[in-house]
């Protein structure tokens, strides 16, 4: 009897054991290969320079041949002029972000959600997912020539509506952050609002039939069915965001600001970007650009902590 057991044990074990497993998946594996190995190789393995920030690095003597000098490149970072300044604007940067940025997507999909006519539907669709496809370097370019003082469309419509003189957004600090909110919404909201679209595609139709039934108008469907539907999806977008608190797209700045308006627009990327790449000093960057990580890390595990606390919903 015992030895039968042992024998059936050792069957069941074989049939859910990790190597039956992965014979059993292993097309689904092999799928999965190209996307680990890319992680591996570009995300994972370049972590090795991560130390730099801990070292004098010397180009000529390699990362391994240079000297250790602790968090002295933190020390100064911190004890710089420029701190307070830098996170001040990263900070106020992404909060406006998060408060114009992060809705805006929910409601286009929301919106789309209500077009009934299919073509017209897909084709508002299509022209709101445009603008992510456009290089950053061409809607730039574009953001440039609309607010130009001399021929922008803005600053024609601004003196033909009022009289007065032409403005020189770039020169003035406190309409940066307006311009670059305005066009990080113009070009990503499209692209986000997929997310949401996806989501309202699983909400049970029967749900609202049975709401319409009930007497529910539009905006009862929308309260009770729509955004409780949304709302998993919504937290775990909102963890990612609040991820990159302190991380600003530094491609789409270098091309709109200049030292005129560093008051408002200089951020921590930009800074890592002029200090430690056109600076030459890469620990003093590297160091830099790990604060920003960190804070990134820490903020995604408590929200995620929080979220899972009050919503049950949570990236893990």
């Amino acid at each position: 009897m015992d030895n039968k057991l042992s024998y059936l044990n050792q069957k069941h074990t074989e049939k859910h054991g990790i190597f039956f497993k992965i014979n059993r998946d292993k097309y689904l594996l092999l799928m999965l290969l190209p996307g680990l190995l890319y992680y591996v190789i570009f995300k994972y393995l370049p972590m090795y320079g991560v130390v730099i920030a801990f070292k004098e690095y010397n180009i000529f003597r390699g990362i391994s041949a240079s000297p250790w000098v602790g968090l002295e490149h933190f020390m100064n970072f911190f004890q710089g002029s420029s701190v307070y300044r830098l996170i001040r604007n990263t900070l106020i940067i992404n909060i406006y972000g998060l408060i114009f940025g992060f809705p805006a997507p929910v409601i286009l999909a929301l919106a789309f959600n209500e077009l009934k006519g299919k073509y017209f539907k897909k084709t508002s669709q299509a022209i709101s997912l445009l603008p992510h496809f456009i290089s950053t370097v061409v809607i730039a370019g574009l953001v440039k020539n609309f607010l130009s003082p001399t021929t922008g469309i803005i600053n024609r419509a601004i003196q033909l509506a009022t009289g007065a003189d032409p403005i020189n957004f770039f020169m003035n600090p406190q309409y940066f952050r307006s311009i670059y909110i305005s066009m990080d919404l113009w070009k990503s909201v499209g692209w986000g609002s997929i997310i949401f679209s996806a989501a309202l595609s699983g909400i049970d139709p029967s749900l609202y039939e049975a709401s319409f039934i009930d007497g529910a108008n539009k905006l009862k469907q929308a309260i009770y069915i729509t955004i409780p539907g949304l709302l998993p999806t919504i937290v775990i977008v909102l963890i990612l965001r609040l991820g990159d608190m302190l991380d600003v797209g530094a491609q789409s700045i270098i091309l709109l600001y200049n030292p005129m308006i560093y008051e408002t627009a200089d951020v921590l990327s930009t800074y890592v970007y002029r200090r430690g790449l056109v600076g030459a000093d890469y620990s003093f960057g590297a160091a830099v650009d790990l604060f920003q990580s960190t804070i990134g890390i820490i903020l995604i595990v408590s929200a995620n902590y929080i979220s899972r606390r009050m919503t049950e919903s949570s990236l893990w």
